[in-house]
């Protein structure tokens, strides 16, 4: 079967990758966002303890974090060199995370419902097959497990503030990094959700202020949101 991947997706995120872990480069908005996300999963499946899968872990970031918070961590991603920075980078902070070159798609083939909890962050919209990710989220998680996706709202709001203020006015994040049009508004994610078996829990927004330099947490889904599953038991 054919993966489920965009190369050139694959080649812009590896010509950053030397800088995934520079909290003032190309990766710094996840830096600054990573705290937020990490606390919510958490509060939602409390991950001690817990096996978790991050779906398109990139370098690591939340990858790293959850292991903190004593979980035992996969990363798959199919972009190769994140993935060597996510091994090196673990090496030298002795975060304890196994990482795996593999779609979502096989390993749920793979290891069907081995994991207790499974994240896909910020990846959504860069795959040519969003409603794939989903139900591979959702056969990698076990009966009553939750999942948790985040990606963008598509509408005018987001096109200024996710591409033309975001990639070129505060440069949060490279231009080109996203494209408008695989954008998924909320309600496609609901339906992808409810057709992959998930129990909708939770929709929250992001928003970032750029005179603090801060994300918050909030009912503004109108750009960037976080969705909570579960799995019924």
């Amino acid at each position: 079967m054919n993966p489920n991947v965009d190369p050139a997706e694959l080649r812009k995120f590896a010509d950053i990758a030397h800088r995934w872990w520079d909290p003032d480069g190309a990766m710094g908005a996840l830096h600054a966002l990573n705290p937020l996300r990490l606390d919510w999963i958490d509060r939602h499946a409390g991950l001690e303890g817990k096996r978790v899968l991050d779906v398109g872990c990139g370098g690591g970031i939340l990858a790293e974090g959850m292991a903190g918070r004593g979980a035992h961590v996969t990363g798959i991603d199919l972009s190769s060199k994140p993935l060597k920075v996510a091994e090196l980078h673990a090496l030298e902070s002795g975060a304890e995370v196994e990482y795996r070159e593999i779609s979502a798609e096989a390993l749920a083939r793979e290891s069907p419902g081995a994991f207790d909890v499974v994240t896909c962050m910020e990846m959504l919209e860069h795959v040519p097959e969003p409603e794939s990710s989903v139900r591979a989220c959702a056969a990698l998680v076990r009966p009553g497990g939750c999942v948790f996706f985040s990606t963008i709202n598509r509408n005018p709001k987001s096109f200024l503030l996710a591409i033309v203020g975001a990639e070129y006015v505060l440069r949060l994040l490279p231009r080109g990094t996203h494209e408008y049009t695989k954008f998924i508004r909320p309600s496609e994610l609901a339906a992808a959700v409810r057709d992959a078996g998930l129990d909708l829990i939770e929709v929250l927004g992001m928003t970032y202020n750029p005179l603090t330099k801060t994300f918050a947490l909030g009912r503004d889904t109108d750009v960037n949101y976080l969705v909570a599953c579960r799995k019924p038991a």
